[in-house]
């Protein structure tokens, strides 16, 4: 990821090609399978599924606390859209002022968009992928045979395993660290999503619901559509900053030469 003064316009496109590239890596090596083996021991997985509090620590709660979060941007949103240009002092100003966040409507609406499309397009891809889990196959007490990408695309199979969707909602965030005004903590931000993350995607593969690669797929996945929407956003406003840092010498009169 290029975090340097701002994103550049193929970053995504980089970062798209390196999510294509480790997926054909993970399709023609053994990886996946002997991670999973670590969490799969005498007949049975590390963790049962469902097994409280483990659930509603590692699934439930993250889950319900990104949808408040949602829920919390549509709100500030939507108060900042009905409040007045000559009302911002007053309201930067105001009792309520410390529970808004000092965002613009541009950068909230950028974030409410990503933590949106980035779940939805690994659920997309989920449907279509077809790929089984660990626990559905017959090396880890399944029923079913191992199958590639490829040939779970073509077997069409009820499975619906790749990418991982769980841990897309906590890499969702990675678009605060897109944002121009948290531009100064981009680093810290970067790795206390992908902490939260793969903490959400380690919590599956424990009873076998994902292979390593599917956390992987699913971050990198994130951080690509996380890139090319803050471009779509941002892009405008660096070239207006840069504007306004480097105005263009004014060329003198004639008669101001003399």
């Amino acid at each position: 990821m290029n975090t340097n003064h701002h994103v550049t316009d193929w970053t995504w496109l980089k970062l798209l090609c390196l999510t294509i590239i480790a997926t054909l890596l993970f399709e023609h090596t053994q990886l996946d399978m002997h991670i999973s083996a670590l969490f799969y021991r005498n007949g049975q997985w590390l963790l049962e599924k469902g097994a409280q509090p483990y659930a509603f620590i590692f699934y439930d709660a993250p889950k319900a606390l990104l949808i408040l979060f949602a829920i919390y941007l549509i709100a500030i949103l939507a108060i900042k859209y009905k409040t007045p240009l000559n009302a911002d002092f007053s309201l930067n100003h105001s009792k309520r002022s410390k529970y808004i966040l000092p965002l613009s409507v541009r950068e909230i609406s950028y974030l409410l968009i990503v933590i949106i499309i980035v779940p939805t397009t690994i659920a997309t891809l989920k449907s279509v992928t077809h790929v089984s889990c660990p626990n559905h196959l017959m090396l880890f007490g399944g029923d079913m045979p191992y199958l590639t990408l490829w040939q779970s695309m073509v077997e069409h199979t009820s499975a619906k395993c790749f990418p991982a969707a769980h841990a897309s909602a906590g890499f969702s965030l990675y678009g605060l660290a897109f944002l121009p005004t948290c531009r100064k903590y981009r680093y810290r931000i970067f790795e206390a999503v992908t902490a939260l993350g793969w903490t959400m995607g380690l919590y599956k593969m424990l009873f076998g619901d994902h292979f390593f690669s599917h956390t992987f797929i699913s971050m990198l996945l994130s951080l690509t559509i996380a890139c090319a929407l803050a471009v779509i956003f941002f892009k405008r406003f660096d070239e207006n900053k840069n504007s306004q840092f480097h105005p263009t010498k004014p060329t003198l009169s004639n008669t101001q030469k003399r």
